[in-house]
């Protein structure tokens, strides 16, 4: 007979710690990558538009009356976030005409940020300077600041940005100077 030869493995076991430690780090990274993606998405869309096999999405999009003649504002996105005091978030991709501008407004209840898609938008808020933004520039409103100026800096090119709102949906979205 043969002894019996046993080799004796241990199991690597993780602790309960190490197990808590591992999943926000899991977490984190996957909203990071689930908001990257969006965000190329939303870029995509408003720098291209939808290819036409997807042009039953179109109806979804608003088109708003304009504040102006010569100012086009298309609703991209809108949802509530339950989770964040039910802030509103908004995406939407304006257009204006050469030489075109906006009357000076206030958003009370809205963290506004702006993107610049093409061409060349001329802004100012509150007493900052005057800023002259061009494709890939951003800038921020917060809640209640003053956009004295908001306006196409081109008298031969349209501009197209995007603008992204957080929203307080007990406030009004904009109001005039």
């Amino acid at each position: 007979m043969l002894p019996m030869l046993t080799a004796k493995t241990e199991i690597p076991v993780t602790s309960q710690r190490e197990k808590i430690m591992k999943t926000p780090i899991i977490s984190h990274a996957v909203f990071g990558g689930a908001m990257a993606l969006l965000a190329s998405c939303v870029t995509y869309v408003a720098l291209a538009g939808l290819p036409e096999s997807m042009s039953t999405f179109q109806a979804h999009a608003q088109t708003q009356p304009p504040a102006n003649a010569g100012t086009r504002q298309t609703e991209l996105f809108k949802t509530t976030m339950s989770d964040v005091l039910g802030r509103v978030v908004t995406i939407r991709r304006t257009e204006r005409d050469p030489g075109n501008s906006g009357d000076p407004h206030r958003h009370p209840g809205s963290h506004t940020f702006g993107y610049v898609l093409e061409g060349t938008y001329e802004v100012k808020i509150d007493d900052g300077p005057l800023r002259k933004l061009g494709s890939g520039e951003i800038f921020y409103e917060p809640p209640g600041a003053l956009h004295a100026v908001s306006r196409n800096g081109s008298s031969t090119q349209p501009v197209k940005y995007l603008v992204i709102s957080i929203s307080d949906p007990t406030k009004p979205q904009t109001v005039p100077k």
